[in-house]
């Protein structure tokens, strides 16, 4: 079965704020944590200062002994100075060594760390964070060299997808964390580039640590050797293992592998050399390589002669004054787009109501709605009667699409908020079997969808039909338009479609999905059968 889009009426009724939870999956909820580390920022700040005055204070006594150090042995002749050294033996050293200000300086910046917890990244959010970054990798064919360089470049092209404004390094103890969530679930395909990396950065280093680096060179080393071993290519896996032990000789466990690997080479008459490991098998996407490809390619295709943009009104007195701005994308499936569909002013309008609302997006799987993740985003559903401008828009939609948008005929408007990475793979917005979920609102099948893009994106984002073959980019404050049925009221295979991963920026847009019933007259049924 396709996967489908949210129903959530139900969901939509239970106010209640989420608690900070996927800070991965929405743009927001990481900007959100960025306010968090500010806070942090000044507690380290004032522990800082707080450090700086009691190390000034070291310094003082430091200097004072050193000058007396400076003086002939003898002078401890005089009793004043025996007594100081005396005394400074028996108490001021231990009052500088056990100094309590160092322990009350760190207690209060742990203090305030343990008030903003809630508020912090979890360890579900750095696994997310790290599949995002394989995610581009794959779907931009991405080099992680470059990606470590903070170059956004697909291999073979003369030129970045994505130039930031000032390119971020990855450090070894990234790349290290990035395999090793690879590592951790049996992905040796990604686990070996990201570790390669990492153990090439921490070579580069070796012997410099750094105070927030959790990995070393032997840990990058340890699970490389042992990705290459489980692909099959054991005298890598061999080579590694020995340059292990030249750091920590005494590790038994990784002796006993070297044995091992040993072993099996010289059971072997000629050693076999596998070729590079190869990317896992999607087991629910397979239409990966054509979703992928249109996700690569700059832009809307060129669509045929044809074709052609016009202004609509659709009889509709809403649209006398200003008539809505149409392009025609394609025939089959229809697929139009309406330009300056709502303004800068109402797009921030409805992403500041949703956003208190926000939680992780989820899908239809079987009779239940379950999170996946093919589809990485937050979304909120907001009533026409939560502002003036949800009204406004929904009269809007009606008026451009002439379908009838008010409950039970249509959803509320579902205002999503894309990820680190953010995408939803291939599927359809219209139900594929009965027991759908969709069915539940007694009001048929989704027949057409309304998607406004609420912002711009510096790069990735587009909206990819996989079977008809080409690619919305994201349009600011434009609409897209297309029929998930034929005036049958048989789905339109040819509507599969992807939100293809973020490359880089905020991707907001809010979706009206609208049911058969209530459409009657408003869209008959066709002649033929096959309509």
């Amino acid at each position: 079965m396709g996967a489908l889009g949210v129903l959530g009426l139900g969901v939509l009724l239970a106010w209640l704020p989420p608690a900070p939870a996927e800070t991965f999956s929405a743009m927001l909820s990481i900007r959100q944590a960025l306010g968090a580390e500010g806070r942090l920022l000044r507690l380290l700040r004032a522990y800082l200062q707080q450090e700086s005055d009691r190390l000034s204070d070291l310094a003082r006594f430091y200097n004072k002994v050193q000058a007396l150090h400076q003086e002939p042995a003898a002078s401890v002749d005089n009793p004043l100075l025996a007594f100081g050294l005396i005394k400074r033996l028996r108490s001021d050293w231990l009052n500088v060594v056990y100094s309590e200000a160092a322990g009350e300086n760190t207690q209060e910046l742990q203090t305030g760390f343990e008030a903003l917890r809630q508020e912090l990244p979890g360890p579900e959010d750095l696994d997310g964070a790290a599949r995002a970054l394989m995610r581009l990798q794959d779907v931009y064919a991405l080099s992680v060299k470059g990606l470590a360089k903070g170059v956004f470049e697909p291999a073979g092209a003369h030129s970045p997808l994505y130039h930031p404004g000032q390119p971020i390094a990855l450090s070894a103890d990234d790349c290290f964390h990035v395999g090793k969530v690879a590592y951790d679930t049996g992905d040796y395909y990604h686990s070996i580039a990201w570790l390669e990396e990492a153990v090439d950065l921490f070579r580069l280093s070796y012997g410099s640590w750094n105070t927030e680096d959790r990995a070393s060179l032997e840990d990058a080393l340890d699970h490389l050797a042992f990705s290459y071993f489980m692909v099959g290519n054991v005298s890598h896996a061999l080579s590694l293992s020995r340059e292990f032990l030249r750091y920590d000789p005494g590790n038994l466990r990784v002796a006993r592998n070297v044995a091992q690997y040993e072993k099996l080479l010289e059971e072997r008459e000629v050693p076999a050399e596998p070729g590079p490991p190869r990317r896992p098998d999607s087991t629910r996407l397979q239409t990966r390589d054509a979703y992928e490809e249109l996700c690569r390619r700059p832009g809307t295709q060129h669509p045929p002669p044809s074709l052609r943009c016009a202004y609509e009104t659709h009889g509709s007195p809403y649209l006398l004054l200003q008539p809505a701005k149409r392009e025609t994308v394609r025939l089959q499936p229809y697929v139009a787009l309406y330009h300056d569909f709502v303004s800068d002013a109402e797009a921030e309008t409805v992403k500041a109501l949703a956003g208190p609302w926000l939680q992780r997006s989820v899908v239809a799987s079987g009779e239940e709605q379950q999170k996946a993740e093919y589809r990485i985003s937050k979304s909120a559903w907001l009533k026409d009667t939560a502002d003036p401008a949800v009204a406004a828009l929904e009269r809007r939609i009606a008026a451009v699409t002439g379908l009838d948008v008010r409950v039970p005929y249509a959803e509320y408007l579902q205002v999503v908020n894309y990820g680190l990475g953010g995408h939803y793979e291939p599927h359809f917005d219209h139900a594929t079997s009965r027991k759908s979920p969709l069915y539940r609102m007694k009001s048929g099948n989704r027949i057409a969808t309304v998607m406004i893009y609420l912002s711009s994106v510096e790069a990735g984002g587009s909206t990819a039909f996989i079977y008809a073959n080409f690619s919305v980019p994201v349009v600011k404050n434009a609409a897209l338009f297309w029929w998930n049925l034929r005036r049958s009221g048989e789905g339109d295979g040819d509507t599969l479609h992807a939100a293809c991963p973020v490359l880089a920026g905020d991707k907001w847009v809010a979706n009206k999905w609208i049911h058969e019933h209530g459409q009657e007259f408003r869209r008959p049924c066709g002649l033929r059968p096959e309509d």
